[in-house]
């Protein structure tokens, strides 16, 4: 009896003749423990796919980024997060707080590579971590349930130029970014972030928008 695959997966499996490799990978290579090489993969890490399922049981996935390290493994099946201002949605944070189970998917770009993660997150106010966080709101912890590396070959080959300007500096400030200049999102914004709006310049429509979009200030 297998505790990943149904009927859906098995049909798919005997159709390839891929049964024994799918049994191969979950009796021998997803664990619940990280191993120090994984350890070290996933806090060298600046971005993570993060996916999600909403209270209607849709997935979604989100990129989420940081400064190289920003995701740190806390124990021998617990890695924690932090979660910076996005757009006020709060869309995959709510998810994980309805329905707990999350995936997570690192990639290295340069030397192509993969680990995925799965298991049970739950929000984090923890006082002392958060405080190594500037500029985080709070904190996801992940209860890890399985970890295995993932078939690299299809990964295309990318190295980045530069980390985002956006990231919180050691005071957990941040660049206001562009769309919160947008005339349609005045009403529904913070009274800081009206005040950030005037300290950058102002207002905009969405024509001036685009045109920061183009300069990779949106």
């Amino acid at each position: 009896m297998s505790s990943y695959y149904g009927a859906a997966h098995r049909a798919l499996q005997d159709e390839f003749d891929a049964r024994r490799l799918a049994d191969l990978m979950e009796g021998g290579v997803m664990h619940a423990e990280f191993a120090s090489h994984e350890i070290d993969f996933i806090q060298s890490r600046d971005m993570f796919f993060l996916a999600t399922i909403d209270p209607s049981g849709r997935p979604t996935v989100s990129y989420k980024g940081g400064a190289t390290g920003f995701v740190r493994v806390v124990g021998p099946s617990a890695l924690v997060f932090p979660w910076y201002d996005g757009n006020g949605m709060f869309y995959s944070a709510g998810n994980l707080v309805e329905t707990a189970n999350v995936g997570l998917l690192f990639i290295d770009f340069l030397r192509p590579n993969r680990l995925r993660v799965q298991g049970a997150a739950a929000i984090s106010r923890e006082p002392a971590l958060l405080a190594t966080y500037p500029g985080a709101q709070f904190l996801v912890s992940v209860t890890v349930e399985s970890v295995w590396v993932n078939c690299p070959r299809y990964i295309h080959a990318y190295q980045k130029i530069a980390d985002s300007k956006y990231l919180p500096d050691s005071g957990g400030d941040a660049p206001l970014p562009g769309w919160k200049r947008l005339d349609l999102a005045q009403e529904a914004l913070t009274p800081k972030d009206r005040a950030a709006v005037d300290a950058a310049g102002g207002v905009i429509d969405l024509d001036a928008y685009g045109d920061l979009i183009s300069k990779g200030e949106g």
